[in-house]
C-alpha cells in the first residue's frame, strides 16, 4: 500500500524523501532495497518519537466495490438525515401529547446538540480505532436511541432518547464522509460528495413526510416513525463490519495515549454550554434565568481554554490552526450559517403550514421541491468542479441561489398560494445542496492529507452547531413575537392569560377559539413566522459574504495528492 508518513510538523510523503545529493531516494535504481527499508523504518521512528502517526492510503478499489462500500456507509446517512427532521412535523403531535408545545425545540435539539457535541471527537477517534468500527457503534447507538424514543411513556425519556440517537447520527453523518475522502481522489470528490448529498438531503427532506404519514395512518402514531428504523440500522451495522476495511492510522504509542481527553471533554462542554443557554433562553424560561446566565458566559470561558490547550497539544482534537485558515474559516462559517438557516425554515414552515389547517402529511408533501433541487444540485455542482477543477464561484452562485429561495418564504402570510411555498424551498434546497459539496470539498483541499478527517469533522461539526442555534434562534423568535402579539391583540380579555398559554402549547386549540379571536391569533402566528423568515434572510446575506472569502486550491486527482 502507499504510505504517507506524517510527524508533528506535516506529511512526509515517500516521494520527498531526499539523499544527499538532493534526489529522491525512492526513485533510485541504484538505492539498496535493504537500505531503503532501513530509512523507513527510522523515519517511523523518528516520527513516532515526535508523537506522529502513519496514515496508510489504500489501495484503488474496483468501481463495484467502491459503490457498495459508500452506499453501504449512505444508508446511516439517509437515517441520520431522516432523524434530523422527522421531527419537523412529528413535534406537533408529540408535544401536544404530553401537553407542552414548547417541548418542541427540545425535541430537536436534544438530538441535534449531541450530534453537534460529538462530531468534532469522531475525525480524531476513527484516525486511532478506524473508521468501520466507528460506523458500527454509531449504527447501534442509533438504533438504540430511536428504541427508546418508540418506547417511551413521558417527555424525559423521549428527549433521552433523542440525545442517544443524536450521538450515533453524528457518527454516521461524518464518518461517511471521512471514508469517501479515505477511498476518492478530490477531484472525484465532488461527485461522491454530491451522491452523500443526495442521500442526506433526501433523508432530511423526507423525514417529514415519512414521519407526518406514519403519524396520521398507523396506529402506533409518531411512534413507529422511530421505531422502523431500528432493523434498518442494525442491518446497516452488520454490513459497514463486513464490507469497511480502511486501516486506521499507526502509532507506536498505545490507542488511549493517543487521545486527547482534554481536549474530547472541553469541545463537549463548551458545545452543550452554549447549545443550553441558546435553547432555554426566551424558550423554556426567560433570557435573564440563571441557567441562561450562567451557562452561556461558561461557554465562552470553555471556548477560551480549548483554544489555549488545543494550540498545545501533541495530537489536538482539532488543531486550532486549521480554524483559522481563510478558507476552512469561511467554509465552515457559511455551513454553519447556511444550515441555521436551513433547519429554521425546515422546522417552522411545516408548523405554519399546520397552523392554517394543513395535516402532517400535506405539510410534509409541501417541501419535497427541497429535496429534489437539492439532489440535483449537489450531484451538478460535483460534476462541475470534476471539470473544471475550480469551487469558488459556485460557491458564490450556489449560496445566492440559497439565499433567493429564503426571499420567497419572507413574502408568505395566510393568503399566500402554493407555487409560492414550491419555488422558494426548491430553490433553498437547490442552493443548500450545492453549498454542502463546495464548502466540504474546500475545506478538505485546503489542508495537508492527514488532516483531512479532522477538518471534515469539524464542517460537520460547525453544520450541527448551525442547525441546533439556527433552531434555537427561531424559537426565541418565533416564541417572543407569538406571544407579544396575542397578548396586544387579547391581552385585556377575560381568561386571556390561560387561553394564549393554551394557544401556545397545542395547535389543536386553534379549532375551538373563542368568539372573534380566529384572525387576530391567525395574524398573529403570521407575524412570528415573518420574523423568522426575516432573520434567516439576514442570516443568508451574511453566508453569502462568508462563501465569497473562500480561496481556490489545488483539486487533485489521486489519493497521494501529487502533481498530475
Amino acid at each position: 500500500m502507499p504510505v504517507t508518513k506524517v510527524d508533528s510538523l506535516g506529511p512526509i510523503r515517500e516521494e520527498d524523501h531526499c539523499g544527499d545529493n538532493g534526489r529522491n531516494a525512492s526513485s533510485d535504481e541504484h538505492t539498496p532495497l535493504l537500505h531503503s527499508q532501513q530509512a523507513q523504518d527510522q523515519d517511523q521512528n523518528q516520527s513516532d518519537i515526535e508523537g506522529g502517526e502513519t496514515t496508510v492510503l489504500v489501495e484503488p478499489m474496483s468501481t463495484a466495490r467502491l459503490a457498495l462500500t459508500l452506499g453501504t456507509s449512505y444508508v446511516g446517512v439517509f437515517l441520520g438525515a431522516i432523524d434530523a427532521s422527522i421531527i419537523a412535523t412529528l413535534s406537533a403531535p408529540i408535544s401536544s401529547e404530553f401537553r407542552s408545545l414548547r417541548l418542541l425545540a427540545w425535541l430537536a435539539t436534544g438530538y441535534l446538540i449531541a450530534n453537534a457535541a460529538c462530531q468534532p471527537l469522531s475525525g480524531r477517534l476513527t484516525d486511532i480505532f478506524g473508521r468501520g468500527p466507528g460506523l458500527v457503534f454509531s449504527n447501534v447507538l442509533f438504533a438504540a436511541g430511536n428504541l427508546i424514543c418508540g418506547l417511551a411513556r413521558d417527555e424525559k425519556t423521549v428527549v433521552f432518547g433523542r440525545v442517544v440517537a443524536g450521538v450515533g447520527g453524528g457518527g454516521l453523518m461524518s464518518i461517511s464522509a471521512f471514508l469517501a475522502s479515505d477511498l476518492v481522489p478530490l477531484r472525484k470528490r465532488g461527485i461522491i460528495q454530491g451522491v452523500g448529498n443526495i442521500a442526506y438531503g433526501t433523508g432530511a427532506m423526507l423525514g417529514g413526510v415519512f414521519g407526518g404519514l406514519l403519524n396520521d395512518t398507523s396506529a402506533w402514531g409518531w411512534r413507529l416513525a422511530f421505531l422502523v428504523q431500528v432493523p434498518v440500522s442494525l442491518v446497516s451495522a452488520v454490513l459497514v463490519f463486513i464490507l469497511v476495511k480502511v486501516p486506521p492510522k499507526i502509532s507506536s504509542k498505545s490507542l488511549l495515549a493517543r487521545i486527547d481527553f482534554t481536549g474530547s471533554f472541553l469541545t463537549v462542554a463548551f458545545i452543550v454550554l452554549l447549545l443550553l443557554g441558546l435553547n432555554a433562553g426566551g424558550n423554556m424560561v426567560p433570557w435573564t434565568h440563571p441557567l441562561v446566565l450562567t451557562s452561556i458566559p461558561l461557554s465562552l470561558v470553555t471556548l477560551a481554554v480549548f483554544i489555549w490547550w488545543e494550540s498545545r497539544a501533541a495530537q489536538p482534537v482539532i488543531p486550532v490552526r486549521l480554524l483559522v485558515h481563510r478558507t476552512v474559516f469561511a467554509a465552515c462559517m457559511t455551513c454553519l450559517l447556511c444550515t441555521m438557516v436551513m433547519m429554521m425554515t425546515m422546522f417552522y414552515l411545516p408548523l405554519y403550514l399546520q397552523v392554517l389547517g394543513y395535516t402532517t402529511t400535506q405539510a410534509g408533501v409541501r417541501l419535497l421541491a427541497a429535496p429534489v433541487c437539492m439532489s440535483v444540485f449537489s450531484l451538478g455542482s460535483g460534476y462541475i468542479m470534476k471539470r473544471t477543477g475550480r469551487y469558488v464561484g459556485l460557491g458564490i452562485a450556489v449560496v445566492f441561489t440559497f439565499t433567493l429561495g429564503v426571499a420567497f418564504l419572507v413574502s408568505l402570510d395566510e393568503n399566500s398560494p402554493d407555487w409560492v411555498t414550491f419555488v422558494g424551498m426548491g430553490l433553498h434546497g437547490a442552493g443548500y445542496g450545492g453549498m454542502l459539496t463546495v464548502t466540504l470539498l474546500a475545506c478538505i483541499a485546503a489542508v495537508d492529507h492527514e488532516h483531512q478527517a479532522v477538518v471534515t469533522s469539524a464542517t460537520y461539526a460547525f453544520r450541527s452547531v448551525g442547525a441546533t442555534v439556527g433552531i434555537a434562534v427561531a424559537s426565541a423568535v418565533y416564541q417572543n413575537i407569538l406571544l407579544a402579539g396575542l397578548e396586544d391583540r387579547f391581552g385585556g380579555s377575560p381568561d386571556a392569560e390561560a387561553e394564549i398559554e393554551r394557544i401556545r402549547n397545542d395547535l389543536g386549540e386553534l379549532k375551538k377559539l373563542p368568539d372573534g379571536w380566529h384572525d387576530g391569533v391567525i395574524r398573529s402566528f403570521m407575524e412570528a413566522f415573518r420574523g423568522v423568515w426575516s432573520t434567516a434572510l439576514g442570516l443568508s446575506v451574511l453566508a453569502l459574504i462568508c462563501v465569497a472569502m473562500m480561496r481556490q486550491h489545488k483539486l487533485h486527482s489521486n489519493l497521494a495528492r501529487q502533481e498530475d
